[in-house]
Formats: C-alpha cells, sequence, structure tokens
C-alpha cells in the first residue's frame, strides 16, 4: 500500500496542522501521498486531485474531519472497495471514530498488515419513472424519502422482493444499512444494528398510524417504494448529502450494493465501547 489519498474538512482549524504532519510520516516511510482538492487549498497548493479520482490511485483513503466527509469519500471509496480511516476532527464522529492520537499507531499497523478492516454493506438507489431509470445512487448509511417543508403526510407505497408490505403515510421513510442505523435511523427511533450484521432497516419518520413501526427485513431484499402523492413536493435524499426530486408514481428502488466498503477500525477499542462513548450510556 504505497499510495495514500487525503481527504479532509478544510474548515476545521487544526486540519492544515495534522495534514503537513501525515504528509511528512508518510513520505518517512516512502509512501506517495495525494491529497484532494480541498485539501490542497488549505495548504495553499495547487497539486489537488478531485475526490472521484483520488479513490482510482490510492490503496488506502485517510479522511480527516466527521462523519459528512467520510460519507463523501465512501460513495467513491466504495464502488473500488478502497479501504478507509476516518479521524475524528469533527463532532460525533461514529463513522470517523478515530481520535487524533492513535492516528500514526493504526497507520503503521495497516502499512505493516496487521490492521484488518470491516466490510460496511452498502447500497444502490434507483429511480423508475414511466418505465425507465432517470437516476442512481449509491450511498453508505441511507436513503430517504421524505416531504418538503410545507407539504402535508405523504403516501409512500412499499413492497418488499415484488410483495406488497403497506402504504406508508408519514412525513418520509428511511431506508439505512447497519452503518447508517446510528444516523437518521436512530434519530427516527428506529434500532441500531451491529455494523456488520446482513440486515436493512426500514424506519418510518413521524408515521400516521402508530402501529408502523421500524421493519429489519434481510439484505438480500429488494426494497420498492411508490411516492403516491400527486400534489405535494417529495425527495430523495442520500447520505443526506445528495438530493433528487420525485414526482407521483416515481419508484425509488433499493438494494444491497455488490461492493461493501472497507472500514478501518480502532484497534483500542470495539464498537460497543463507541456507542458507549458516543451515546453516554450508563452515565447519569
Amino acid at each position: 500500500m504505497k499510495t495514500v489519498g487525503i481527504a479532509t474538512k478544510p474548515r476545521r482549524p487544526e486540519a492544515a496542522e495534522v495534514v503537513r504532519g501525515l504528509l511528512a510520516w508518510l513520505a518517512e516511510r516512502g509512501c506517495r501521498a495525494l491529497i484532494d482538492e480541498e485539501t490542497a487549498a488549505l495548504l495553499g497548493r495547487g497539486d489537488g486531485v478531485p475526490r472521484d479520482r483520488l479513490t482510482e490511485q490510492a490503496g488506502l483513503m485517510v479522511v480527516l474531519g466527521g462523519d459528512g466527509t467520510l460519507l463523501s469519500v465512501a460513495r467513491t471509496a466504495g464502488p473500488r472497495e478502497v479501504p478507509v480511516l476516518g479521524v475524528n476532527l469533527g463532532g460525533l464522529g461514529f463513522l470517523a471514530e478515530i481520535p487524533l492520537d492513535e492516528l500514526y499507531p493504526l497507520l503503521r499497523a495497516v502499512l505493516d498488515g496487521d490492521a484488518r478492516p470491516t466490510r460496511r454493506l452498502m447500497l444502490t438507489c434507483g429511480v423508475e419513472r414511466g418505465g425507465h431509470r432517470v437516476a442512481e445512487y449509491v450511498c453508505l448509511n441511507d436513503a430517504v424519502i421524505n416531504k418538503g417543508a410545507m407539504s402535508r403526510i405523504i403516501d409512500l407505497e412499499t413492497s418488499i422482493n415484488g410483495e406488497y408490505v403497506t402504504t406508508y403515510r408519514a412525513d418520509g421513510l428511511i431506508v439505512s444499512t447497519p452503518t447508517g442505523s446510528t444516523a437518521y435511523c436512530l434519530a427516527a427511533g428506529g434500532p441500531i444494528l451491529y455494523p456488520t450484521l446482513a440486515a436493512l432497516v426500514l424506519t418510518p419518520i413521524c408515521p400516521h398510524t402508530l402501529t408502523n413501526r421500524p421493519l429489519v427485513v434481510p439484505d438480500d431484499v429488494t426494497v420498492e417504494i411508490v411516492q403516491g402523492s400527486a400534489s405535494e413536493e417529495v425527495s430523495l435524499t442520500l447520505d443526506g448529502q445528495i438530493g433528487f426530486q420525485l414526482q407521483h408514481r416515481d419508484a425509488v428502488v433499493v438494494r444491497r450494493a455488490t461492493h461493501m466498503l472497507p472500514v478501518i477500525t480502532s484497534l483500542k477499542r470495539n464498537y460497543f465501547e463507541v456507542l458507549r462513548t458516543k451515546l453516554k450510556w450508563g452515565e447519569r
């Protein structure tokens, strides 16, 4: 693994200093480092590479920032199965979970072949309109269908593997991976899924029928959601970062991607310790 890509959240004040130290550390070990355009601008350099091209050349991606930065990298790293190491310079940091003081010991273990990534399920999400595929995306956390700010409750006709499940009358519906179960899914009352579990979870957002509860299904199913509200503003959002405006009778088709994202995790802490730390479990 001789080429390492670096992507940052440039608005973090400490990012420039951290990147300079990381570049020097990699150079001492004979590794080629590539930086994205935002990082290059932060350092006053003109050799930045677009993020989607970084993952074409890098054998490892180091993300310095928060979960949002990691999600933006994951959508290009995932299809190429490039391992991602997320260092938390942001806020909560469920995905970018590595604290700065663990960066170099963990990087050394990765370069020595002593750190094994966990493989995270990703989703492909297509929009079909009048029998034609008009959009297609890949995401790591979730695909969310939700109503506009001024819209009323929307109707979402949901089927799994061609079998009708129900028509959710709600503010929206979240289809989440286990990785995304600690994101919007959790905030909407959904369960936490262990990150390597072979499952998806469907979580309605503020359902009109209170008996509509989150539904956990196997990861090999195809979920189809038809937007059944003619006069409302409805959108599809991927990982909270990419949006697509839906029309009446558009069908959103969600299934497990053929690839998985390798994520480098801490050598010192397990997943349950991360949950205890981030969610403050056991504290009064």
